[in-house]
Order: structure tokens, then sequence, then C-alpha cells
């Protein structure tokens, strides 16, 4: 009886991706086109707008999208574009309305995204209202939160995060309240830079000290399908910590829902491709990295939790942000002189450890949708057209 051949092994499974695609223009649109539009990207929780009418906004890869409360309760996504002449409806990022009214003509939508109102409506020969409504953007609510995407592909975020639901339903995702409105940051690095430092696993004993002296040799990197597993349990800081890690531990007041050994324990989920979740039981951060150029990133951040007013309790989410701010300005330092190497053509590729398994996931995730990320120098101008014109012959977008 034949057998099946076993499948070719990759030979750039021990290999990094290349430097040449964290700031080259053309990938950047290549991987606007294959990466960034089907993937699903947070807006904002359900408890941001419990209102009718409440919305928030968020702008990337050139467009704006908005998620408004309706009438009836539900969330629903769209492009913030007038279908008259093309302009924005809304300014801002968050607000609330009884209608949607475009300040250029004055059109008229209902919260379910519906045209109801067009001024001179009668010099319009044969309009139809129904078909002039707000383009929808897909949404999906995941312990919520409110993700879009601007076109399909994807599995759905609950299939993505399926591999740590169960842990993720222990701290209450559904009832947490936000701490402060959204932040966004400019960094002047590639997106990609920003992800890998986030699941590379190697530089927390050299480069954090803090993080070294939190989680000792309990910090465990798991690679997902399309989502990684960080952290582990937190070493004992009454002993070990520095002042802000010693009062952290001994104030973390006891969170009921969750079990004992979760009680001091960090730990981080990352959604392919750029989202980020910090996980305490304290309280969540959320990171989205957003491309705004080759080397260019909008780092958009916001924390949540339930509520609680012990004083120990605010106390601690002040001293776990405390420490955070810490590791953030260690990993801006370190991306930045990532970002400066990657400039050198000495530099094209660099081997991955065996332990280095979210990086080798993501890497392998990026070469399987644009093969170009295999090789080590980029190809011929104009290669990219095949991804962003789904016209051409060779078009996958």
């Amino acid at each position: 009886m034949a057998t099946q051949p076993e499948p070719a092994a990759d030979p750039d499974a021990g290999w990094s991706l290349p430097a040449w695609i964290y700031h080259d223009a053309e990938w950047a649109q290549a991987e606007a086109a294959r990466l960034f539009r089907p993937s699903w990207q947070i807006v904002c929780h359900l408890n941001d707008i419990p209102n009718t009418g409440d919305w928030q906004s968020l702008d990337y890869l050139g467009e704006s999208i908005i998620v408004v409360r309706g009438e009836d309760g539900a969330p629903r996504a769209f492009t913030n574009v007038c279908r008259h002449r093309g302009s924005r409806l809304l300014d801002g990022t968050h607000g609330c309305a009884r209608k949607l009214v475009c300040p250029y003509h004055a059109w008229v939508y209902e919260l379910d995204g519906q045209l109801s109102g067009v001024p001179l409506k009668s010099t319009y020969p044969a309009f139809d209202l129904a078909g002039h409504g707000l383009a929808p953007v897909d949404l999906e609510v995941w312990r919520g939160f409110i993700f879009v995407r601007l076109a399909p592909g994807l599995p759905s975020v609950a299939e993505m995060m399926a591999p740590w639901d169960d842990q993720v339903a222990l701290y209450r995702f559904e009832d947490m309240q936000p701490l402060a409105p959204p932040r966004t940051r400019p960094r002047a690095v590639n997106w990609k830079n920003l992800t890998d430092n986030y699941s590379d696993n190697l530089h927390i004993l050299p480069s954090h000290p803090g993080l070294k002296r939190m989680f000792g040799p309990n910090y465990v990197t798991l690679a997902g399908p399309w989502s990684d597993w960080l952290g582990g349990p937190l070493c004992d800081l009454a002993r070990t910590g520095s002042w802000s890690e010693r009062l952290y531990a001994r104030l973390l007041p006891r969170v009921a829902h969750l079990p004992d050994d979760r009680q001091l324990y960090w730990w981080y989920i990352k959604l392919w491709p750029n989202i980020a979740f910090d996980i305490y039981a304290d309280q969540i951060d959320f990171m989205q990295f957003l491309p705004t150029g080759p080397t260019t990133t909008a780092l958009r951040e916001i924390s949540y939790a339930l509520p609680d007013d012990r004083r120990e309790m605010r106390a601690a989410r002040y001293l776990s942000g405390r420490i955070n701010r810490e590791v953030n300005a260690e990993d801006t330092t370190l991306v930045s002189r990532v970002q400066a190497g990657m400039a050198s053509s000495s530099f094209t590729v660099g081997p991955l450890s065996q332990t280095e398994v979210c990086l080798r996931s993501f890497a392998a995730r990026v070469r399987s949708l644009i093969p170009e990320a295999r090789l080590h120098h980029p190809p011929a101008p104009g290669w990219s057209r095949k991804y962003t014109h789904p016209s051409h012959p060779d078009g996958r977008a």
C-alpha cells in the first residue's frame, strides 16, 4: 500500500522575517491588503457604549470605522462616510447621537445605518433611500469586546481565541469597565517590531530586570494557530522585588472570582496579527499596534477592570501601572535599536531559537500569506500589484 510522502520541512522555519519588510513601502501596501484588511481589530468594549446612540471610532488603513449602539441595543459598525459626497460624518473618537447627520449637506441616518432624510429629495429623480444607507462593516463581539474587519478571510475571533477561552472566562471580561479613555501614541518603528518584541521570550532575562525578578523561571510562551499565550505565576516578590513590586504583592487584595493560583499571576495573549491583552487579577491592559507607514506605528492602549472601590485595589492598579511603565520604557529603547539596525545592508535574516515558538509561528503565517517574505532582499519594483490590485492576473487580495 502506497504511503503519503512526508511534507517537506520549511527551509525558513528557523529564521526570522527579512529586515527589508520592516521598512519597505511596497511591502507595507501588500501587508495592508493581505494581513490587515481581513484581520479583526478592536474598536471598544460594549461598556464603552452603554447607551443608545453612544459611538466610538477607529481609524486605520485609511478608513474610519464607527461602532454605534442602536435603538434595539445592538452594536453596529459602519464606515464613517456619507453616501452622498463622501464626507466624514462624525469627528473625534467617541460621542453620542440620536441620529447621524452629515455636516456637509445634512443627510440623516438612523442608528441602524438606514438613510432617513435627504434635503430636497424631490430633486433626485428615482432616488431610493433604502439603497443608500451607511456602508456596513463586519462586526463580532467577543467577551464584551467589539471587533471589526474590512474584508472576510479569517476565522471568527471566538475561534482564534478558543485555545485560551476557558482561562479568559475566569476574569469576567464582559463585566469590565474602562479605567480611562483610549490613548494613542506614535512610535517611529514598524508595527512588526513591536509585536515581535511582545512575543519575544528571550529578551526578558537580559533586558527587563523587573520582569526577571517577578517571573524568575516561570515565564512560558505557547504558540496557538491564531493567538499566543505568554506569562506565568509571579515569584515571592516580598523577598526579591523592588519596592513597587513588593508593595504590589502585599496590597493586591484577593479577587474572589479567581482561583488561588491566579491571584499573583500575570499572563498575556497576542492575537493575530497586532492585538495584545495583558491580563492580571487587578485589571487587563489592551494594546493595538496599527501601522501608519513603513516605519511608523500608532500604539493604541486602554485599561479595563471590574468595579472595585477598595483602597488596596486602587493602590495595586497604580503599582502595576508603574511597573509596566518601566517595562515599556525599556522596550521603547530596545525596539528603536532593532529598527535602526534593520536599515543596515549587512543584516538580512537572523536565526530563531527553538524556544522562540511565537516568533516562528508569526513568521510562518506571514510567509504563507505573502511568499515574498522568504526573500532576503526586496524583489523588483511593482511586485506588490498582485496583492493590491485584485484585477491583476495573479491577484489574491
